[in-house]
């Protein structure tokens, strides 16, 4: 089984920023995107943002502008910044991955919330 390491949660005042990361145990030659969902309670799942193995990154229409992924290879990692935050950003932010051959996996998620 895959093992997360999500880190870079909390509260924050809106305006404001942090940034999120998510290890996985697995090497970065074997994973095709990684990226993160969120979800609110009574709410599905939502698209933030992804990255492939080749830089390609895809993000959500409610986030586009504020928030950038990367990613380091070397160590198997992704980041997420997110500046200008806003409380409908406030939600469990889930690192998700894909593997080329297919299979994909969830990290146990991290509490973000934005509040005055």
């Amino acid at each position: 089984q895959v093992q997360f390491v999500e880190s870079g949660g909390g509260l924050v005042q809106p305006g404001g920023s942090l940034r999120l990361s998510c290890a996985a145990s697995a090497s970065m030659f074997s994973i095709y995107v990684m990226g993160w969902y969120r979800q609110t309670a009574g709410k599905q799942r939502e698209l933030v943002a992804t990255i492939t193995n080749r830089g390609s990154t895809n993000y959500g229409d409610s986030v586009k502008g504020r928030f950038t992924i990367s990613r380091d290879n070397a160590n198997s990692t992704a980041y997420l910044q997110m500046n200008s935050l806003k409380p409908e950003d406030t939600a469990v932010y889930y690192c998700y991955l894909q593997f080329i051959f297919g299979r994909d996996y969830w990290g146990q998620g991290t509490q973000v919330t934005v509040s005055s």
